[in-house]
Formats: C-alpha cells, structure tokens, sequence
C-alpha cells in the first residue's frame, strides 16, 4: 500500500478489492475487468501477471494478458496489425512490439484522435499524452469519478442525417468550447467545400448549357428563319455559358475535381483563387444554374451562405464564428467519432427550479457522435458502447426521395437506407439494454418539400394518404380540431411506421423527438428528453412521457 500511494502516479479512488498489475505498461483493472488507469509502471507490487486477468477472449496479448475486445478496437484504430493471435509488448509509454521482435514498431497513442477513442471507450491513456485532435473529453483517463453519474447517449444516423449539426449545435448549447485545433479544421473544412460548391455547379452548367443548345438546334431546324447555313457567335450562347477566362478556371476546376485531388491545392491556393470563386459566384450563368438546385440533389443549402463570402472566408486571418461552424457540414474527428460531455436540468418538467437551467453537478451526460461508416457491417462497433444507455438515431425527414450509392454502388433510396441501418441497429444484441429514441430532423425542409414532392415517392410509404376524409368534417355547433398542415401529417406518418416497425422487432415502445438540427431550442428540448428517458426507465413502472402517435387517425397516417 506504501509503494502504490507514494508512487508517482499512484492508483486513484482505490478500495478494498482484488486489483490486476502489469508492471511493464502500468495498466491497471480490478479483477476480471479491461484496464482503467495507467500508473507507475514497474513497481514492486503483486506477482506476474495472469493471462486472464481481464477475462479477456480475443487470443491477442499485451504483456502477457489476454486483451478485451475495447482493447483490440482501440489497438486496430492505432493501426497496429492484431491479425494471426501476436503477443505484443507495451511500455508505459505507449511504445509496442511484437513478440521476437527486436525493433519497436511505434507508439499507440501517437495517431491523431486516439486519446478520444481511448475516452470514450472508456481505456485509460497516460495523463502526459496531449489530446491531439481537440476533442472537449474532460475525462480523458477513462475513470468515471464515483460521486458522479455519467450516462452515455449514442448519436447515429444515416450519412447526411443532421447528426453533425445535431452534435455541434449540442456543443454551442450546453458551452462546451471548441478547441483551437478544432476550429483550423472546421476553418480548413469550409474552404475547400467552398471548391466543392463550385465544382458541383460548374458540372452541371455545362450539362444545362449542352441540353439548351440542343434544343436551340432542334428549333432552328424546324424554323429557319435565317440563311442557310448561319452559325453565328450569338448561336452558341446560352444563359449558362461563361466568358473565356471562367471557362478556363472553370475547366481546371473540373479537371482536379475528376482527378480526387480537389483538397490537394488547399490551403495555399484558397486565397489565390478566391476573386475567381467570387466572379464565378455572381456570374448569371452560375445563377441561373444554382437557381435550378431542386435538381441538384448534392448542393446543401447552406451553399450560398459560404459562397457570398468567398473572399471573406478564403482570407488566411479569417476565424469560424459559431454560426459558420453549425452551418459547415460534418465534424472533423477520428474515424468518424466525437465525444462531448454536458450536464442537463435536473429535472425538465420540475417547475419550481428557480432558474430553470440550473444544473445537476452529480448528474453528467457524454454525448457520442459515431459516423454511420465507422459502425461498420452489421454494426459491428456497437460491441464497444454496451455501456451506453440510450440510442439517439437520426433521420432526414426529406430523404424519402433522395437516392445514394450503397457499399455495393447500387442506388438505394435514402429513407429505405436509412430504415436498414435501424433495423441492423435495433436487433444487435447489445442493444437489448438500450432505451431508443427516434429524432425526425429537418423538419423545417420537409415543410417546403411536402408540398411539391409526395411522400409516397418512397415505397415504404405508399400507403400515406395525404388528403382528409371529409368524413371527419361533422357539420356540429361543437368546435372541432383544424386540420393538422401537410407536413405535421407526414411527420406523424413517418413516425408510426418507425414506432410499429420497432415494436415488431424488439417488442418494445419507441420514444419520438422532432428537431430542426439548426434550431437549438430543439436539440435542447431532444436532448432533455433523453435524459428524462434515462431517469424515467431507471424508476421501477414509471415510463416518460411520449405522444402516443400510433393512435393517429388512419385518415392522417394510413389510407388502411
């Protein structure tokens, strides 16, 4: 007890009980459980270590002991080759070799992120490694101090979900500050999607401006009303055609962007180009183009709001307000993974709080953002959260008609992909012990789409009957409930086949969020209500509250 509490990184928190010790890392774990801190390696305390001190089952040994599968995870996102069952040797200070290897083969914990991957996981990593990629993890040792409760909220969604927006608008909530290193990358983010933007309208002004002077030619034959044979300039000019200096800029742009090298010229050549992207930007042929971008399915709609300030952002001294950074797409982070801890209100339906954001210090939540890629086949990745409570999973409201390439590049509908991902995730065994809670995102889109685009486009909701039965108009001096809007409709809709299609295959009940990602007072009230589910599920016969939507009017979710 002496030699582990004058050490100098000694056991934190330590309690009777029965400990493991590997003396030549300095991982350390209570018996039968992966490692929780790191500290001073090569004491002289215990004996060799077990191979199965950790209860581990992968068949692959750090110093002796067999490994957890966090372990592994953590390992093969470190880029070390676990493949055939090595043995390998860990220092303490992350330096790793294989077994009957002379020469280190480098060190775990230098790769870009892993300190957070190692956070989240819940592994511990040396309290003297810097956190490289920025993230806000307060507890990056791993160890959950134990006068608090942490409760872990799993973010996911299918690729375009809003799950960034959601995760970032979170961040700016609850002041969770992005670091210096973050802000670069999203900064660095935001001018090449500039290129982006402009790549994707160019395309497509020269398949506008083709398509015109096709029909141009088809009119002219048809009516001559010129001598024969007259190919004047004004013959192949349209609205989309570009004078001769844009072109040129606009061919090279092009010619980088088929090549997959569009990031290579950043970031010096972001402020050389920009009064080109601005000229490009405000000339009519880019308007007229961008004025058709109902039919350019890849353009966000946050494009304009970057590219009326081109030469703004392209500026090396130009710094990401908060606005910019919840309006740039995705988060910058390791394999697709971000971790950020908040508290939340007590209680969000205790009124007599006396300001009504006072927080609980004893009650904290890590809210962890997982990119759809990254969950890999099967969601395979689950295997790492089943300490995770609840499931937030994302879904775009308006994806009922849009279409992407699958792994297999076979074009699926998104809405269609998005129901698989659920149902992969739903049905994995970890997920038994998991609350769920569908969030319907971009709602505020769906508003504007509902009405030009059915929502039977999607053929798992070919069955939605977008009209009221005037059978449920009843002539009576009693005043009746006006008709819910559209897309209130079809919000409702969508949610019931996701609630039927939950308790079909788990046999239990789904809880709804509708959110506007870009709306914070949504995501505040989403994320509350996870926290009430958490509380609630925890109470013996007490459920929290929810709209019970399947009780919706067949005329308003179902022409069944």
């Amino acid at each position: 007890m002496v030699r582990l509490q004058t050490c100098e990184n000694p056991p934190k928190k330590l309690k009777p009980g029965n400990y493991w010790y590997d003396k030549v890392s300095g991982f350390w774990g209570k018996e039968g459980q992966k490692p929780c801190q790191i500290i001073s390696p090569h004491l002289d305390v215990g004996g060799p270590i077990w191979d199965k001190a950790s209860n581990g089952n992968t068949k692959v040994k750090i110093n002796n002991r067999e490994i957890t599968k966090e372990e592994l995870w953590m390992l093969k996102l470190a880029g070390v080759e676990c493949e055939g069952h090595p043995h390998f040797w860990v220092s303490a200070d992350g330096s790793y070799q294989e077994e009957g290897q002379k020469n280190v083969k480098g060190r775990i914990w230098d790769r870009t992120g892993m300190k957070l991957v190692c956070a989240v996981l819940s592994l511990p990593t040396p309290s003297d490694i810097a956190n490289p990629c920025g993230e806000e993890v307060n507890n990056v040792s791993g160890v959950v101090p134990e006068q608090n409760t942490l409760h872990k909220l799993l973010l996911v969604g299918y690729s375009r979900s809003g799950t960034s927006t959601i995760f970032k608008q979170a961040k700016l909530l609850y002041n969770v500050n992005f670091s210096e290193d973050e802000r670069q990358n999203i900064k660095f983010m935001i001018q090449s999607n500039l290129y982006g933007y402009l790549g994707i309208l160019l395309e497509r002004r020269e398949q506008f401006e083709e398509e015109s002077l096709i029909e141009r030619r088809k009119r002219h034959s048809i009516d001559r009303s010129g001598p024969s044979g007259n190919t004047g300039q004004g013959d192949n000019k349209t609205i989309y055609s570009i004078g001769p200096k844009l072109k040129a800029f606009s061919d090279w742009l092009l010619q980088v962007k088929m090549s997959g090298n569009l990031e290579s010229i950043f970031p010096t050549a972001t402020r050389e180009y920009a009064p080109l992207v601005e000229e490009l930007w405000k000339d009519a042929a880019i308007q007229a183009t961008y004025n058709r971008r109902s039919e350019l399915e890849m353009i966000p709609r946050v494009a304009s709001y970057f590219l009326d300030r081109a030469v703004e952002i392209s500026r090396t001294d130009y710094e990401p307000s908060d606005t910019d950074i919840l309006y740039a797409e995705g988060t910058t982070s390791s394999k697709g993974l971000a971790s950020m801890e908040f508290s939340l209100p007590k209680s969000a339906q205790d009124g007599s709080m006396e300001p009504a954001d006072q927080h609980d210090p004893s009650l904290s939540y890590q809210l962890i953002r997982v990119h759809a890629r990254s969950l890999g086949k099967n969601g395979k990745w689950l295997e790492m959260f089943e300490d995770v409570k609840i499931v937030l999973f994302s879904v775009s409201l308006t994806d009922y008609d849009q279409f992407s390439e699958d792994d297999n590049g076979i074009c699926t509908n998104k809405m269609l992909a998005s129901k698989k991902l659920f149902e992969s995730i739903v049905t994995h065994p970890t997920s038994d012990r998991m609350e769920f809670l569908l969030i319907l995102n971009k709602f505020d889109l769906l508003e504007e789409k509902i009405e030009q685009v059915p929502l039977t486009e999607c053929e798992w909701f070919n069955d939605f009957n977008s009209m009221i039965s005037e059978n449920n108009h009843h002539s009576s001096s009693i005043s009746v409930f006006p008709t819910p809007p559209l897309a209130q409709r079809a919000f409702h809709y969508i949610a019931v086949k996701f609630k039927r299609l939950f308790t079909s295959l788990t046999g239990r009940k789904l809880y709804v969020s509708l959110v506007t990602g870009l709306e914070p007072d949504t995501v505040d009230e989403a994320l509350k209500y996870a926290g009430e589910i958490l509380k609630w599920a925890s109470e013996e016969g007490i459920k929290p509250s929810d709209i019970d939507l399947s009780s919706c009017s067949n005329e308003v979710s179902s022409s069944s």
